[in-house]
C-alpha cells in the first residue's frame, strides 16, 4: 500500500528526512520510532498526502478520502459538542448511515455521556479520543497515526489498544510512537528514524 524510495524531505536548508525506504504491504501493521526530531511526523504527513517529498519516490496506494489521519492536533472543533463535529466531518466523507456510525464510536471510546457537551471543556484525553473517533469514523483503508496514545489514560489507551486490535489485518496501519512496546503484538514490521 506504501512504497517508499530514497525518500527525503526538506524545509528550505534544513534537511528533516533522508533516503527513507519503506514497503508497507495492504492490511500491515508498520511502526516508526525514533526519537524526537527524528521525521517521524513528516514521514506521516507525506505518507497521508498532507506534504510532497523533496526527493525520492512515493506511492500511496490509497485515494486521500481512504486515509485516516491522526496528528498531533486532534483537528476538532472546540466550539462544537463531539456530536456535531463527527456529524460534520460525516457529511464530509459521506459516511452511509452516520448516526449510527456515530454512536457506536461515542460509546466505544466513552464520550456517549458528554456527546452533547462543547469540546472545549473537554480535557485533552477526552479530546484526543474524540479525535481518535474522527478518523476511524469513515472506515479508512490506511490509518495514519502519530502518536496516538498522547494524553490518553490507561483507560483510553485500553479502549485504543482493543480497537488496533480488532482491526489488525482488516486495515493498513502506520503508526509513529516512543512505546513500540505497547504495539509490539500487532507490528508486523518497524523502521527506526535515527
Amino acid at each position: 500500500m506504501i512504497r517508499a524510495r530514497k525518500v527525503g524531505k526538506r524545509f528550505g536548508d534544513k534537511r528533516v528526512l533522508r533516503g527513507v525506504d519503506l514497503d508497507v504491504a495492504r492490511g500491515a501493521f508498520a511502526v516508526v520510532t525514533g526519537p524526537n526530531g527524528s521525521g517521524k511526523t513528516t514521514l506521516l504527513r507525506l505518507c497521508a498526502g498532507l506534504a510532497v517529498p523533496s526527493e525520492g519516490e512515493l506511492e500511496v496506494d490509497a485515494p486521500r478520502a481512504a486515509v485516516g489521519y491522526l496528528a498531533h492536533e486532534p483537528l476538532v472543533y472546540r466550539e462544537l459538542t463531539a456530536l456535531e463535529n463527527l456529524d460534520l466531518y460525516g457529511r464530509l466523507y459521506r459516511v452511509p448511515e452516520r448516526r449510527e456510525r456515530i454512536g457506536m464510536l461515542l460509546e466505544r471510546f466513552c464520550l456517549w455521556d458528554v456527546r452533547h457537551d462543547r469540546v472545549v471543556s473537554y480535557s485533552r484525553g477526552m479530546t484526543q479520543r474524540l479525535a481518535l473517533c474522527r478518523v476511524l469514523l469513515h472506515e479508512p483503508e490506511l490509518l495514519v497515526l502519530d502518536e496516538p496514545y498522547t494524553a490518553l489514560d490507561t483507560a483510553g489507551a485500553e479502549l485504543l489498544d482493543a480497537q488496533l486490535a480488532e482491526l489488525h489485518g482488516e486495515r493498513t496501519v502506520l503508526v509513529s510512537t516512543h512505546d513500540p512496546d505497547r504495539v509490539a503484538q500487532l507490528a508486523t514490521q518497524q523502521l527506526a528514524l535515527a
